[in-house]
């Protein structure tokens, strides 16, 4: 058994990630601040033997006592709505809380994993994106606070590995959903999914035809166990190459939904990227990586889920 901290615990993918590491038999220290995750998402393991759980801002100054195996850091504004609307605070979390708990890991001498984003490539003129390619990323634009915090933060990491000699992971997630995504996260499938369920017409922004991959929570969870467990200290994207274009995502949605919603088409909001798919080469070979293929199967799961959710908001 080790012993790891997991930050944004009480968010949609660290909740999971908490209940991967219990079920794997990891003692495991949860650390939120509350104001985008949810204390419901902890819920089914609140009260496990191995969890505890540290209310704390990560762009504060953090201890934590005994020893530590894995920093985890997870604490994001990673929700359009959020970041939006908090700038400052996003720029702190992936500036502050990246650098607090680079110097936790430092101190215990713990692994640390840096969960990234595919937003570090931008509006890519290349698709799919593979690691080395550089992004294409409008640093004064209006989705920069989130961009740019997470491509400081792989900075920031790469500087404690080189200078520390410090053991670490960076993985570049890619669109990833299922239970726990809060329903007004902003992200395209709870957007579609609340739409599909209340009856109101799909928004699509500009033709539809941008694309997007969907990685199901599960796959991406096991993707960021297999990077902790590697060694590899080079960013990894971690996600699911299956690309659909946004049109054939409201299709689907409003299929398993049995909706009568129709479509409504908005003006693209400036700096959508046209296309986002992850090259995943470097994942299959190093970490392991076979995401599922299963859109509608995976859907139909978020989709119980979300219903779920609005019958209790009742």
């Amino acid at each position: 058994m080790s012993r790891v901290l997991v930050t944004g615990a009480a968010g949609f993918l660290g909740s999971h990630l908490c209940e991967a590491l219990l079920e794997d038999g990891h003692e495991v220290l949860g650390m939120d601040n509350g104001f985008s995750g949810r204390n419901q998402n902890l819920d089914d393991f609140f009260y496990h033997d191995d969890f505890s759980f540290v209310d704390h801002d990560v762009t504060e100054f953090i201890h934590v006592s005994g020893e530590l195996d894995a920093v985890f850091h997870l604490a994001s504004l990673a929700s359009p709505v959020f970041y939006r609307d908090y700038q400052i605070k996003t720029l702190k979390v992936g500036a502050l809380g990246t650098h607090k708990t680079l110097g936790l890991a430092k101190e215990k001498d713990a692994t640390y994993l840096f969960t990234s984003t595919s937003e570090v490539y931008g509006d890519p003129e290349v698709n799919p994106q593979p690691e080395d390619y550089r992004g294409n990323v409008d640093c004064y634009g209006p989705r920069s606070c989130y961009d740019e915090s997470k491509r400081y933060g792989e900075a920031l990491v790469r500087t404690y590995r080189d200078e520390h000699d410090m053991d670490v992971c960076v993985a570049r997630i890619f669109n990833t959903y299922g239970p726990r995504i809060r329903l007004d996260d902003g992200r395209v499938i709870p957007n579609f999914v609340k739409q599909a369920l209340t009856g109101q017409d799909l928004t699509v922004y500009g033709d539809g035809e941008q694309t997007r991959s969907f990685c199901y929570v599960d796959d991406m969870i096991d993707g960021l166990l297999a990077l902790y467990e590697s060694g590899v200290d080079e960013p990894v994207n971690i996600g699911n190459p299956d690309e659909r274009t946004i049109n054939e995502l409201a299709e689907v949605i409003v299929e398993l939904t049995g909706s009568s919603s129709g479509i409504t088409n908005e003006p693209l909001p400036p700096h959508d990227p046209e296309v986002r798919r992850p090259d995943i080469s470097k994942a299959r070979s190093e970490i392991g990586l076979k995401p599922s293929v299963g859109l509608q199967n995976e859907l139909k799961r978020s989709i119980e889920y979300f219903q779920e959710e609005m019958e209790n908001a009742e």
